[in-house]
């Protein structure tokens, strides 16, 4: 079932793609140093998580998901199901920041693994929903919609998937409204019982990144849409009846294009003026040679593995530095200590390593990069 979304390009909604636009700008050509950096993403992560799972209900503060994120020990005693709800999303944007690095076309696999990831916090992939779902009112226990049927679920969801990467590899259609339809469609759709929400989000925040909006990883749409929670639910009930097949797959939804876009300028914004404030109280960085003289010849050689790869074997690592399985080891767990690395993914049969958010924010520096080959280039 092909999608085809009705919408009018109306002038609040031009003015709103503008004013994101400015932002977009600002923030792409302020000079934000590393350690600025790594704070802004760093910020950026916790309050994604903390509001996406806050909007489903979880009832976590921002401190008890810094605390989950920074893996100190806290009692959540009785409340361990949102715990792992915040596990499960940091593992999920995880695995998104992971996909940006390589082919970006979306897969029903993708988004089966995200939505699984979500729920469980494992990469398998799982099915859609096999019955009827029912959003209600929590409140008066009213219906407020009723979704496609299960048997009409996975061919809306292929003519979705087809319809995204048309778009992206056309380019025709905006960016930003391409994010703010699959949102609504996605949610239209439902198709799970659970997980949906924060699924469609995640989807959205790696539509904005492929599409050239990843706006250096620092802002969070979340936060606005958890403290306009009554709002967002009122602009995704589009069409005259509860029903999915009742007019909503023809409705015209500018209305909810409106309100999304106008998030998304909102956060932009207060994300630009952030920056701002911090960059402008920020000490001058040190010269990247005087970063560079801290490390090991066997730390800048790895660097320059991570130039092209940003996760690596220990079997990797131990062939480009031209030592044995056993003094790789040796070396990686030391560096782990110091804070020039890190585990990417734990499974001992796949382990995985990269570097320290520090130290990756410091190599996607291009003044620093330049310093780095150009001292390997003197020897």
């Amino acid at each position: 079932m092909e999608f085809k979304p009705r919408y009018t390009i109306s002038t609040k909604l031009v003015n709103q793609l503008l004013e994101i636009e400015r932002h977009k700008e600002a923030i792409n050509v302020l000079p934000i140093t590393p350690n600025l950096l790594v704070s802004l993403k760093e910020t950026a992560r916790l309050l994604s998580t903390h509001y996406s799972t806050q909007i489903e209900g979880n009832d976590l503060t921002k401190a008890e998901v810094q605390s989950i994120a920074q893996g100190k020990g806290v009692n959540f005693t009785g409340r361990e199901r949102y715990e792992r709800e915040v596990r499960n999303y940091f593992r999920a944007m995880a695995y998104v920041e992971d996909k940006l690095k390589g082919k970006k076309v979306i897969t029903e696999k993708f988004i089966k693994t995200l939505h699984s990831l979500v729920l469980t916090g494992t990469l398998k992939p799982t099915p859609y929903r096999e019955g009827q779902n029912v959003i209600k009112d929590s409140s008066s226990g009213g219906i407020v919609y009723m979704p496609p049927e299960a048997k009409d679920v996975p061919a809306l969801m292929k003519g979705l998937i087809t319809w995204i990467n048309r778009e992206i590899t056309n380019g025709e259609l905006p960016a930003l409204l391409l994010a703010g339809l699959v949102h609504y469609q996605f949610a239209t759709i439902h198709p799970y019982y659970d997980g949906n929400g924060r699924t469609a989000r995640l989807l959205t925040t790696y539509i904005l990144h492929v599409t050239g909006y990843g706006m250096k990883g620092i802002y969070s749409l979340e936060e606005y849409y958890a403290k306009h929670l009554n709002s967002y639910y009122e602009a995704l009930k589009i069409g005259t009846s509860h029903n999915y097949y009742g007019g909503r797959a023809e409705a015209d939804v500018s209305s909810f294009l409106e309100y999304f876009i106008g998030g998304m300028a909102v956060s932009f914004g207060k994300v630009r003026n952030k920056a701002v404030l911090l960059h402008s109280n920020q000490p001058r960085e040190e010269d990247a040679s005087a970063r560079l003289r801290e490390l090991r010849p066997q730390q800048r050689a790895v660097l320059l593995l991570f130039q092209n790869f940003k996760e690596v074997s220990m079997q990797e690592i131990a062939d480009h530095l031209g030592v044995d399985a056993r003094s790789a080891y040796a070396l990686v767990k030391r560096w782990i200590k110091q804070g020039f690395m890190q585990i990417i993914n734990a499974s001992k049969r796949t382990r995985t390593y990269g570097l320290s958010i520090e130290w990756e924010a410091l190599l996607s520096d291009r003044g620093f990069s330049s310093s780095l080959n150009n001292s390997e280039g003197r020897k």
